[in-house]
């Protein structure tokens, strides 16, 4: 069973960063696909950014390219959110996912193993 633990939210002020780390233990980590997701009060699940397996390919929300970036580690087995620019509208509970089947993919239900979510709060 794969496990997988978020950490490196909080509370900052528009304009600022932060970094989300994600990571995981119970399979072979450097042959999943890892993707975040966040859920904000009263909206669906949306996709963040998604990263293979080997880090060579990465996919994000149209809306977020250029301020966030998503990176890993296999050594660490941990999966990163570099967040800047954060804007109020950021605001949502972040939850990191894995996938042993694809080499990379933006559909939730594609995930097999998620998180229990870090909160974001972007403060105006």
């Amino acid at each position: 069973q794969v496990q997988l633990v978020e950490s490196g939210g909080g509370l900052v002020q528009a304009g600022g960063s932060l970094r989300l780390s994600c990571v995981a233990s119970g399979g072979t980590f450097s042959t999943f696909a890892m993707g975040w997701f966040r859920q904000a009060p009263g909206k669906e699940r949306e996709i963040v950014a998604a990263i293979s397996w080997d880090g060579s390919r990465t996919r994000y929300a149209e809306s977020l390219k250029g301020r966030f970036t998503i990176s890993r580690d296999n050594a660490k087995n941990t999966v990163y959110l570099q967040m800047n620019s954060l804007k109020p509208e950021d605001t949502a509970v972040y939850y990191c996912a894995a996938d042993r089947i694809s080499i990379i993919t933006t559909t939730a239900r594609d995930y097999e193993f998620w998180g229990q979510g870090t909160q974001v709060t972007v403060s105006s």
